[in-house]
């Protein structure tokens, strides 16, 4: 009876945020768990196939997503957290949804987006065959701390969990791939050196076992790359999913080498770090042992989740909405930036309350010099610690910033001022009303 009336209760809370314009992907869940606390147990056990949950700093929306959609594709029923509410009540949300009044869950599998601290959590109600990490960047510092300290919650997480389960690493993270050495892997990776290294930050810098300074033979970006230690030999292993002639000329092709097999994809995507977003969603699928037959459709079919190089037509023009919420991925916004010739406008966007980490240091991390590469006409910063943000775009030798707040009027006078595309990228408190302004003024100018 108990968990009857934590769905019910669940469920009319759905519906009442639908009805006053909420996404309603979290409270329904807290409002399940308090009437009753094991009602994501119970729901998370009726899984007839795999549970397969996907952490990591950036990308893991759109891993999870993609992973949905490929799994989606088959016809199968899938539970999962799409919109990237990624912690005990969003998650119990999500089953809630999908289960009926009396708590019968059909699904054959669920895809679930974790966070990373609350992955130790979750463990202890869903039974998680595969786990999916993206990779370890630093982020929202007041709340995580320093990476190593995530490296730790993960490592707590997984010596926690009581049934067989498999790690899907990106092989190209040292902090990711060291977790190999205790538990169950695959790989996955680029095999090519695209020269993009620049001169970041690197959060992996130093290798896990003997502490000494790793080396690269090449790098992408960030840590990511094909790393070794000079002095202990701890090195990238071999991917078992492997991207290689790659090609971003025009949209993204390149080709996944796998189990003796050779897969291309050839998908109209935007960023290269969208490759391991795509590997890992692949890596996954393949493991489940599901068809491979209409891959590309799916992958070419698949609409980007809020704020993942979203992209509105207003005034007869590209409009490109990024979520960039930490160093690495502004870092990888702006190498977008920079691919994309044409000239354009860009307005950053910073907030700093507790859902963006109140620390925002990290922004001394992000390579704003390279803007210079970008044929960037006007540079805008808003939000509330625009100012802060201003001053760290100057440093980068842009004097003509305009400070401004990103409200409906002034998006609109930017977009309308002439016809070059526009980027704006915004952390995450900024992303949804950005959303709906974008979504209004595209509506209005057809």
């Amino acid at each position: 009876m108990r968990k009857m009336l934590a769905i019910i209760a669940a469920k009319i809370s759905i519906i009442l945020g639908k009805i006053l314009g909420k996404k309603s992907s979290s409270t329904p869940g807290t409002i399940a768990r308090k009437i009753c606390p094991d009602i994501l147990k119970h729901l998370a056990k009726q899984v007839k196939e795999k549970t397969i949950l996907v952490c990591g700093t950036n990308g893991k929306t759109t891993t999870t997503n993609l992973l949905y959609s490929l799994i989606k594709n088959e016809g199968k029923e899938v539970v999962c957290n799409n919109v990237g509410a990624n912690m005990l009540d969003g998650i119990t949300c999500a089953f809630v949804t999908k289960a009926s009044i009396f708590g019968k869950l059909n699904a054959d599998y669920a895809v679930l987006e974790c966070d990373e601290a609350y992955l130790r959590h979750v463990v202890k109600h869903v039974n998680a065959d595969r786990i999916v990490i993206t990779n370890l960047f630093r982020d929202q510092l007041d709340r995580y701390g320093e990476i190593d300290a995530t490296v730790k919650l993960l490592d707590e997480a997984f010596s926690n969990i009581k049934n067989d389960f498999e790690l899907i690493l990106n092989g190209d993270d040292p902090l990711c791939a060291h977790y190999a050495d205790k538990y169950k892997a695959k790989f996955y990776g680029i095999s090519e050196d695209k020269n993009l290294k620049k001169n970041e930050i690197k959060e992996g810098r130093f290798c896990l076992k003997c502490q000494s300074e790793l080396s690269y033979n090449f790098c992408h970006y960030s840590q990511l790359g094909d790393f070794y230690c000079p002095k202990c030999g701890y090195k990238r292993h071999a991917p078992h999913y492997d991207a290689v002639n790659i090609d971003l000329d025009n949209k993204m092709k390149f080709d996944i080498k796998y189990n003796n097999h050779t897969i291309t994809l050839d998908v109209n995507y935007k960023g290269f770090y969208n490759i391991y977003n795509i590997l890992a969603a692949f890596s996954a699928y393949n493991e489940l042992g599901l068809d491979l037959t209409n891959i590309n459709n799916v992958f070419n079919s698949y609409k980007p989740q809020i704020g993942r190089m979203e992209t509105f037509r207003i005034n007869n023009k590209d409009v490109i909405l990024n979520l960039s919420k930490n160093g690495a991925g502004f870092n990888q916004a702006i190498s977008t930036l920079i691919n994309d010739q044409r000239e354009k406008d860009v307005f950053f966007v910073l907030n700093d309350a507790p859902s963006d980490g109140t620390d925002i240091t990290w922004l001394w991390d992000v390579d704003f010099e390279y803007l210079k590469n970008a044929n960037i006409n006007s540079i805008y910063s808003g939000g509330i610690r625009k100012d802060d943000l201003a001053i760290r775009i100057l440093y980068a030798g842009f004097d003509n910033v305009k400070v401004m707040d990103n409200t409906k009027d002034n998006l609109k006078d930017i977009i309308f001022a002439s016809d070059r595309p526009v980027y704006l990228l915004v952390n995450y408190t900024a992303l949804f009303d950005t959303q709906n302004i974008l979504k209004s003024l595209e509506k209005s100018s057809k």
